[in-house]
């Protein structure tokens, strides 16, 4: 199929926020369709993936796994969508493929950039954009997760926490408890998706409310916030516990300014506990062993798939800062073509 569109959009970094970002942060731009070369496919996107990392690159964070964002050029991240020009057979029109080039309409890729899935894998091709891999990344090599133990994971309802749950459940734990923003999402990480029980991080003193929900302490801490929560985990964890360090939302939220991290480390030496961070970048290998592990969940009814969609390339930036904020549940995508 020969595009016949004049031009297409996508969201490029306007500015380097110099706290949290605002709208004006981001631009929409209108520029002509791109034509493939030999080598090379273009992609009509269906969904991106809105991450709420990419804030850290956005601002230019130091210390961080990937390079920032220029100012001016287009933001980047996860989609899947249509090929709708080949320039390389092994690579058709028509075929769906999952790739790197999100927050544009159309994305023009060289051929062995991009990955061909089944389309008809999940009820809707989004369900590629699943951040399934980092939790069992994150509970499998980062926490060394044992049977029986009592996890506590915090963003319990996002993207990562909501998945971090269940697997570690499926894995053998013990007991897991999720921390939230709001009675509505306690409920639905209870009475959905498993969780023994929900501790609202509003709630002070938060390590008061999370020792209650823990009353044998903490084996595994799967961590996507850090601050208050992090220091408050470490003080219920058992001697030998082990930390996954996913995420930062704590100091994505307050603009980049840092959170104070763990706090006091005596804890950590005299409980030999274990803190590590990781990125699913160095597991790749992982991948084809957890998508085996999921479909069986899945085809077992063992797996709950949260997912909320906005629709609209432009309305994008404001899902990523919304989605930071703490305002969804689930996973969150752009939907840009149906």
């Amino acid at each position: 199929m020969t595009s016949t569109i004049a031009t297409t959009r996508s969201i490029h970094l306007a500015a380097r926020p110099g706290g949290f970002p605002e709208l004006t942060d981001f631009r929409t731009v209108d520029h002509p369709m791109p034509a493939p070369a030999a080598g090379q496919v273009l992609i009509r996107n269906l969904f991106m993936s809105i991450d709420p990392g990419s804030l850290m690159q956005i601002g230019a964070f130091p210390g961080i796994p990937l390079p920032p964002f220029e100012i001016g050029e287009t933001l980047s991240g996860d989609a899947i969508g249509e090929v709708i020009e080949s320039g390389d057979p092994a690579v058709p029109e028509g075929a769906v493929v999952l790739h790197r080039l999100g927050w544009r309409e159309h994305a023009l890729a060289d051929a062995g950039t991009v990955r061909v899935v089944d389309p008809d894998a999940y009820p809707s091709p989004s369900g590629y954009l699943g951040f399934g891999l980092v939790a069992y990344v994150g509970l499998t090599v980062a926490a060394e997760l044992r049977r029986g133990d009592t996890v506590f994971v915090s963003s319990a309802a996002g993207a990562t926490g909501s998945l971090a749950g269940q697997i570690a459940r499926l894995l053998g734990a013990g007991r897991v408890v999720g921390s939230v923003g709001s009675t509505r999402k306690a409920a639905h990480i209870i009475e959905e998706l498993g969780y023994d029980a929900a501790v609202d991080y509003h709630d002070d003193p938060f390590v008061d409310r999370l020792r209650a929900a823990t009353p044998d302490g903490v084996d595994v801490y799967f961590d996507n916030v850090g601050g208050a929560q992090l220091r408050a985990a470490i003080e219920v964890m058992n001697p030998g516990g082990r930390i996954a360090l996913c995420g930062a939302l704590a100091r994505q939220r307050a603009g980049g300014e840092p959170d104070g991290g763990p706090g006091d480390l005596l804890a950590v030496i005299g409980k030999r506990l274990t803190l590590r961070g990781f990125s699913t970048i160095d597991h790749f290998d992982l991948a084809p062993e957890f998508g085996r592990k999921l479909r069986e969940w899945t085809a077992a009814g063992n797996i709950v798939r949260t997912e909320t969609v906005v629709d609209g390339l432009e309305n994008a930036p404001r899902a990523l800062l919304d989605t930071v904020r703490g305002r969804y549940t689930g996973k969150v995508v752009v939907r840009l073509a149906r």
